[in-house]
């Protein structure tokens, strides 16, 4: 069914348009059936329990009891997003049109775009130039972008590269528009070996080779040598870093306006876009709050120079892949029906470099698409943290109710009258960009973005749905942006860890959905942010199906119903019914078998690792005992492990201790796989024993990279000795444990 969502009146072009999936009344019939069957699988562990005759079976009917609750629940959290799938098309050649016949401005609305960078040495900086030009580079009146560069490491190198960004956009920008170039990131582009070549590429791609080497000198030797420095307002820019006592977690504000559109022309005279570099004033005796901190900086800055209505947050490598993409934004974010009520509009997360097969499941598919896709159907897809356009009013409360900030130049009406480089507007940049700036406001609790958690996206998100904001989740054919995805498993299980421990402090916070989120999110939309919020509890479950069932079987003991028991029925469709309909959205979503069998594999490795190491570091802080820190992932890229990872190799490398409970369980699992095979072919009776052996067999194959990883590679990816070692003794000591209540 389509259902229009034009721009009003009659004769109103059409900016886009709502089609519901087919298959949602398929999705709610089964969930019915299942949910019946969880039931009837709780029911049967209770009597199980309850019948209990001695301690073991109590402790594993208990075990099951609990795992399969948690099991059950976030299977039903995780229905909600299956309830009400929508998909949306827009029509951005309409927009012109449209505006014209409202009664407002026929012009586009300005537009103030924040990348975030940290450290140059996880984050390369060539790579932040890229998404810088790819944005300058937009199909839309450059005088009205405003780059926004937030540099939360103050490093030197990171200014340089921007400068090195603002040279090269003289001549990147007229090529760009004069070609047509739809890749408008220099270094997607150049990475492509394209059919035909303009006869200016050449010379451009030898000035960005030659920029690229500049940059990437400046950043081995870890300062700006007097050699690259052409101007005096750079040497007095690179001067702050001279000064005594200046590092990275202590350090005064930095605000260097690069580009101004006022001033600055292009190769061709045509207005570039603003461009300003941001590091904010740092001290070690004042909380900085991490990503989120770094944007509230940002929101208050702009709002001195420029202060767009409309506001693009990417990171660093998160280029532009679209240089229509504003105007796909515009057609919600300008649509007199929706943008009274609208908050943000959300562009999945999608990213370059990953291998044929995804060995990692770093595109996260349904994270990123098949979720938002649900939530769109309700109030919106939570804020993804990057490849977002925000409308600013809505950092300042609700739709009906506004919550000025402490100076009415921050405002989100405010009009900015005066050049970004006068004396008094720089001057007012950089006390709001100040340490102590927010110390006594409503900044990070009631205004801008939110704190008190490490993942402030999606706390953010959830914080605006709460305060009754809506959000649209817009999903191109063409990637609207590309980043890079983590290549090692160390990496990748870091970022997991960091997410969970966010997640955790959501769920046992005062706004946590499933108490302060149920007087405004609605049921489906509640549920839908608590499977979030809970999503690191899979490592109870997922622990104890990786080892209790095969620990049982290497002791000859039955836990689950035998092949003749009616019961077995159940277990079967709970377990094909789970899979298949995961299968099922996986493949609808343009996703392949493989792809996601490496995607449930990587679901058991993180519930083994991650989440539960996640769930850990939370509790100590809970009890005092451990302190957050913000790890950034990295993305810089080892040639010889760049070379594993397209083979499709698990990178192991580091001597990482959420490799431990990893091994620990391939071990056992082959141990116990192993003995019951030499028990059925010496013929023994392993009816009551087959669900066992063939949980202990599904988890070996998908074991397989590890076991290659401990014994057949020789590469500096294989899995370390002692990380073996240590796996072995703790496989031995579970198998001792398990062997006292057993034996009575």
């Amino acid at each position: 069914m389509d259902k229009s969502l034009s721009t009003s009146p009659a004769r109103s072009p059409l900016l886009h348009r709502l089609r519901h999936a087919r298959r949602t009344a398929f999705n709610r019939m089964f969930a019915a059936v299942y949910f019946c069957a969880i039931l009837l699988l709780l029911y049967r562990h209770a009597l199980k329990l309850i019948h209990s005759t001695t301690f073991a079976s109590f402790l594993i009917s208990l075990s099951f009891l609990i795992s399969d609750t948690f099991l059950a629940f976030l299977w039903f959290t995780r229905q909600c997003f299956l309830m009400t799938i929508v998909y949306r098309d827009e029509y951005p050649e309409n927009l012109q049109k449209a505006l014209l016949l409202q009664k407002s401005s026929s012009d586009l609305p300005a537009l103030d775009v924040f990348i975030c960078t940290t450290d140059p040495y996880k984050e390369p900086p060539i790579r932040l130039v890229s998404t810088a030009l790819s944005v300058m580079a937009y199909d839309y009146p450059t005088k009205k972008i405003s780059v926004y560069v937030s540099d939360d490491g103050g490093y030197q190198v990171t200014l340089f590269a921007c400068i090195e960004a603002a040279k090269f956009a003289y001549h990147w920008l007229p090529f760009c528009r004069k070609n047509n170039i739809i890749e408008r990131s220099p270094e997607a582009y150049f990475a492509k070996n394209h059919s035909s070549w303009f006869s200016d590429t050449d010379e451009i791609q030898k000035m960005y080779e030659s920029m690229k080497e500049r940059v990437e000198k400046v950043l081995e030797k870890g300062k700006v040598g007097e050699e690259y420095i052409t101007e005096e307002i750079e040497r007095k820019a690179f001067s702050k870093w001279t000064n005594h006592g200046f590092t990275h977690q202590d350090h005064p504000s930095i605000i260097q306006v690069l580009l101004e559109s006022g001033k600055n022309k292009d190769a061709t005279n045509h207005l570039m876009p603003n461009l300003i570099y941001v590091s904010r004033e740092k001290s070690k005796t004042s909380s900085h709050n991490f990503k989120g901190g770094a944007l509230n900086v940002m929101l208050r800055v702009s709002a001195t120079m420029t202060n767009a209505p409309i506001i693009l947050n990417l990171d660093c490598d998160m280029y532009s892949n679209d240089p229509r993409t504003p105007l796909r934004a515009f057609c919600y974010l300008l649509d007199p029906k929706l943008k009274s009520q609208l908050a943000y509009v959300q562009f999945p997360q999608r990213f370059n470099g990953i291998n044929k097969n995804d060995t990692y499941g770093s595109e996260y598919r349904r994270m990123f698409c098949c979720n938002p896709l649900g939530l769109d159907g309700m109030l919106g897809p939570d804020y993804l943290g990057t490849g977002c356009f925000f409308n600013r009013r809505a950092f300042f409360g609700g739709p009906s109710t506004i919550v000025s900030p402490e100076i009415p130049e921050l405002g989100p009406n405010s009009v900015v009258d005066k050049f970004i480089q006068s004396q008094a507007v720089l001057e007012l940049a950089h006390k709001v960009a100040g340490c102590n700036y927010e110390y006594k406001t409503k900044w990070g609790y009631e205004v801008g973005f939110r704190y008190g958690t490490l993942i402030e996206d999606f706390f953010t998100g959830l914080r605006l749905h709460c305060e009754g904001w809506r959000s649209i989740f817009c999903n191109p054919k063409r990637p609207a942006f590309l980043g890079d995805a983590p290549i090692s498993l160390e990496d990748v299980l870091n970022q997991v860890q960091r997410w969970s421990i966010g997640n955790l402090q959501v769920a046992f916070s005062s706004f946590s959905p499933l108490t302060y989120g149920t007087r405004s999110l609605g049921t489906l939309m509640c549920l839908a942010y608590t499977h979030y919020c809970f999503w690191p509890t899979w490592f109870i479950p997922l622990t104890l199906y990786a080892f209790l069932p095969q620990l049982c079987l290497l002791h000859g003991l039955s836990i689950f119903p035998k092949l003749s028991e009616p019961s077995l029925i159940l277990y079967v469709f709970l377990v094909l019914g789970a899979y298949g309909q995961d299968l099922l959205e996986f493949l609808i979503e343009e996703g392949t078998v493989q792809k996601w069998w490496n995607d449930q594999r990587m679901w058991m490795i993180r519930g083994l690792s991650a989440f539960g190491f996640g769930c850990l570091e939370f509790f100590l802080k809970c009890l005092g005992i451990s302190t957050y820190g913000f790890g950034l992932t990295n993305k810089v890229i080892d040639d010889e492990q760049s070379k594993r990872y397209g083979q499709g190799m698990f990178e192991f490398g580091a001597s990482s201790n959420m490799f431990v409970p990893l091994i620990t369980a391939a071990i056992i699992n082959l141990a116990s796989f192993l003995m019951g095979l030499v028990q059925a072919l010496r013929g023994s009776k392993m009816e009551g024993l087959f669900l066992q052996m063939f949980l202990a067999g599904f988890v070996v194959l998908n074991a397989l990279p590890i076991y290659k990883a401990m014994v057949l590679r020789n590469d500096k990816g294989r899995i370390p000795f002692k990380t073996t070692a240590t796996s072995t003794c703790l496989a031995l000591t579970l198998y001792g444990l398990i062997s006292l209540p057993l034996a009575n």
